[in-house]
């Protein structure tokens, strides 16, 4: 066989080879799965953050918070009339009550007498107590029953609304973290701060017991076995006339009351005057009564009550009246004495 031809034979016989070879190549093709990347949601919860805002009526007028039990709370005492002076009052509240310590400073020298009294969610006053201001200071530590109310202290001794026109030193602000008490209603008000608690009933006769007002004098705040002094101012036929009272709350429950009139030569002779205990859900104690006889100058009653709290009315009452409640005109009004 020539070279040449033996040249084509070879190649003839790689091609043959490598046709097998080309073919068993060939790409294998893997069918992968297709993944399909869903997008991930995530959800964030967002806890809100509960703010307690400090809220008022927009000029302060009502400020009345109600205190938690274990917890002292300290306020300020925003001054209303006496602008350079301070106030600071520390309330703790227990099971047995509820305990007010108040402190003021910078007082103005012409000022010696101020009164601390408690307005109520109702718009009802409780007088706390006198705070005795000397060089400028004063202090006062008295307690309460009430659980809520607002603190406002005023030159008067006795007063008979919270309004507008109440003349106010100081009135305690809304101490940061609380919220104003909404303003309820106190038998038939309107819910309007229009004045104390007044304990009355409807008695048929001359003067109905609804128009008497008369206020709490807190006796739970009296320091038992001691003897608090008060006194009355007398109007109407009383005029002129004056008494002093005692009320000594007894370590064993009930408390004593002793009034002692004097200067009864004023007072016209052959009336009967009446003094009862009024109670906060509208009972009536008649306490004594004196009848005026010429030329009478003194006298007194002595008594108690099992009241836990009450207020003082003195009546002019008929001489032929058998009325367990008092129909007669109010002529007397109880005043802590400074």
């Amino acid at each position: 066989m020539s070279t040449k031809a033996a040249t084509i034979v070879a190649g003839a016989i790689l091609i043959l080879s490598a046709g097998p070879l080309a073919l068993g190549q060939q790409p294998t093709t893997t069918t992968q799965p297709t993944t399909t990347t869903q997008p991930t949601t995530t959800t964030v919860t967002q806890t809100p953050t509960t703010v307690t805002k400090t809220v008022q009526h927009p000029d302060g007028s009502y400020t009345v918070i109600e205190y938690p039990v274990g917890k002292e709370v300290k306020i300020s005492l925003n001054p209303v009339t006496l602008k350079q002076s301070k106030g600071v009052a520390t309330i703790l509240r227990d099971d047995e009550g509820t305990k007010v310590i108040l402190n003021v400073s910078d007082v103005p020298a012409d000022v010696t007498a101020i009164n601390l009294y408690a307005v109520d969610d109702t718009g009802a006053v409780t007088l706390l107590g006198p705070i005795e201001v000397a060089n400028g200071a004063g202090t006062l530590t008295t307690t309460t029953p009430l659980s809520k109310f607002m603190l406002i202290a005023s030159p008067e001794a006795s007063l008979t609304a919270y309004d507008p026109n109440t003349k106010v030193f100081f009135r305690s602000a809304v101490p940061e973290g609380f919220a104003v008490v909404p303003l309820g209603s106190h038998g038939k008000r309107d819910g309007a701060p229009v004045g104390e608690r007044v304990s009355a009933t409807t008695t048929a006769g001359a003067t109905p017991a609804t128009s008497y007002k008369v206020p709490m004098l807190n006796i739970p705040g009296f320091r038992r076995g001691t003897d608090t002094e008060m006194k009355i101012k007398f109007s109407g036929a009383m005029t002129g006339a004056r008494a002093n009272v005692i009320i000594t709350p007894r370590k064993d429950g009930p408390a004593e009351v002793k009034m002692r009139f004097h200067e009864l030569t004023e007072a016209p002779a052959g009336q009967i005057y009446v003094v009862w205990a009024v109670s906060p859900d509208n009972k009536f104690v008649k306490l004594g009564q004196i009848v005026n006889a010429p030329g009478r100058n003194e006298a007194e009653i002595r008594s108690e009550t099992a009241l836990a709290d009450f207020g003082l009315l003195v009546t002019t009452e008929e001489a032929s009246g058998t009325s367990a409640d008092p129909l007669g005109p109010a002529i007397g009004v109880v005043e802590i004495v400074k």
